[in-house]
């Protein structure tokens, strides 16, 4: 008996000493992090604000050259569309062109070296249409991913940068400039807001290399292609140019939109009824009707069915006399 208790406040112990420690650590991380200590110094060299333009493998600007579409403006769509989904290497399109011819040349042959090292190989019909049909989706599967990955990074950007405006406004109404409030939000909601976070350092850094502050904000808006955002921009532009109060017009802007968020999400709420009816309509009401009219069918069916084959449907037997009607 005195072994388990012994294990037992030993067990309590240990692991109140943890939460203790656990919470103390996280505190002082939290302090450090706020404070700005535990950001380690650039090192020389490490990070440029100025990015890397071409290819420099040999390899990546071969493929660049033999693919190199002759419109021009193919290759600007095709680099947006990638900076939209995320991807602002200079290689990434290379690698979207590898990706979409490896998949369209080698599932087919996959499938063809899968179906021979079975013992089934591909005949007839089915050896033309199955190779064809993986090749297609070889091409297009990259495609459908680039736009599926931007249309969810705007939607992501979307949704943090609502919380971003409102620290913006904090910062602003306590006194910091623009571009320092830029690098304090961007700290402050590297964790939690990645995304809004990256663009607002990488506008720091353009403000930095020398880029004015309405071609760095345009070109954010581009980058992000969000309409919150290009409204956002609109507003910084025009208050710089008119001479308005930034801080005012940040909180007009807030306000607004806390309140399309509101409404965006009552819109969401009242789709829910007619959205509900389609899943009703086709799980519930069959379970419903069945519930409902199997017993007088049962009933019907063994009714009708007798007479339907000559006979006399569920009746009284009455107890025969004898003839005559003598008891």
């Amino acid at each position: 008996m005195s072994d388990i208790v012994f294990e037992l406040l030993a067990f309590i112990l240990v692991t109140g000493a943890t939460l203790v420690g656990e919470r103390t650590l996280f505190a002082r991380l939290s302090v450090r992090r706020r404070l700005g200590r535990d950001v380690a110094p650039p090192r020389p060299g490490a990070v440029s604000v100025l990015k890397e333009a071409t290819v420099t493998n040999r390899v990546l600007a071969w493929v660049q050259a033999a693919t190199k579409p002759t419109d021009p403006n193919e290759t600007t769509r095709l680099r947006r569309d990638l900076a939209l989904a995320g991807f602002e290497s200079p290689a990434a399109p290379i690698w979207y062109v590898i990706c979409r011819f490896s998949l369209a040349i080698g599932l087919p042959i996959l499938l063809i070296a899968g179906s021979a090292a079975a013992g089934k190989p591909l005949a007839g019909l089915q050896a033309i249409v199955a190779p064809l049909a993986l090749c297609g989706m070889g091409l297009l599967t990259p495609f459908y991913f680039v736009r599926g990955r931007a249309s969810s990074r705007r939607a992501d950007i979307e949704q943090e940068f609502p919380d971003a405006l409102d620290l913006m406004v904090v910062c602003v109404e306590a006194g910091l400039g623009l571009e320092a409030t830029f690098v304090r939000v961007a700290t402050e909601v590297r964790e939690s807001h990645p995304r809004i976070a990256y663009e607002f350092g990488r506008l720091t850094d353009e403000l930095s290399a020398g880029k004015t502050r309405p071609d760095a904000l345009r070109a954010m808006a581009a980058r992000v292609d969000v309409d919150s955002v290009k409204s956002f921009v609109a507003l910084l532009i025009q208050s710089n140019t008119l001479g308005v109060s930034v801080a005012q017009g940040l909180r007009t802007y807030s306000a607004e939109m806390r309140e399309a968020r509101f409404l965006k999400a009552e819109e969401k709420a009242m789709r829910i009824p007619v959205l509900m009816t389609l899943p009703i309509v086709i799980c519930f009401m069959p379970v419903v009707m069945v519930a409902l009219l199997l017993p007088p069918g049962i009933d019907v069916v063994r009714t009708l069915a007798p007479a339907m084959k000559g006979g006399q449907g569920p009746a009284v037997h009455a107890t025969a006399g004898p003839p005559g009607g003598a008891p």
